[in-house]
């Protein structure tokens, strides 16, 4: 009896950390913006597992199939699609099953979550999103343009008051460099004969000759 309590303990522990090991699940975190489509990935390896049935929901995924069910797929073939906003526009027979959310709105933010169905018990591949939706950033079309160099960007950027402001900048930094240079010039020449005043006088005097 007591060599049978451990192997009993561990026989009834292998299909807990069975569950624990084989169910594969991770969190991303995604940003769209506002007005753009945004994808949210899902992928699984079907080389090893073949074309599987996966299902897309809102919420996190639950123990089974998929919470507030938005899109389902039975080995290849589109059961359901709550929206034609929801599209899989990823290679799905290569294991890429992510879903494209169409024209993405400030409402589609949340958490998503992607189960692939593996067979096994508890081998279903599990992907839980949080979407987060912003605002778009515009640019305008100079900078849109094809081929546009970086001076081009500069000159949109850089408009006429601007342009003022940065010549008036530009004109009163040469005014001070010159005040400044004017300044050490003038120092120099008024010490300058002073110096050489006083020099001549002493040789003067030196020369001067003495009566005694």
């Amino acid at each position: 009896m007591v060599l049978q309590y451990p192997t009993l303990m561990f026989g009834a522990s292998v299909p807990f950390l069975l569950i624990l090991i084989q169910v594969s699940s991770c969190t991303l975190k995604v940003t769209g913006y506002i007005g753009q489509d945004v994808t949210l990935p899902c992928t699984y390896d079907a080389q090893a597992n073949g074309i599987l049935s996966f299902c897309w929901g809102h919420g996190k995924v639950p123990q089974f199939k998929c919470n507030n069910m938005i899109l389902s797929s039975y080995y290849g073939d589109v059961t359901f699609r709550e929206s034609p906003r929801y599209q899989l526009l990823s290679q799905v027979t290569q294991g890429n099953v992510s879903l494209t959310i169409l024209n993405a709105q400030r409402g589609d933010a949340g958490n998503y979550g992607c189960r692939v169905e593996i067979p096994g018990v508890f081998n279903d591949h599990k992907i839980n999103i949080h979407l987060i939706m912003e605002e778009e950033i515009f640019i305008s079309d100079e900078m849109n343009a094809t081929g546009s160099t970086n001076e081009e960007i500069l000159g949109v950027l850089l408009n006429n008051s601007n342009i003022g402001r940065i010549a008036a900048i530009f004109l009163l930094t040469i005014i001070l460099i010159l005040i400044i240079t004017g300044r050490k010039v003038l120092a120099r020449r008024t010490t300058a004969p002073q110096q050489f005043s006083i020099f001549t006088v002493e040789n003067i005097y030196n020369t001067i000759p003495v009566d005694k």
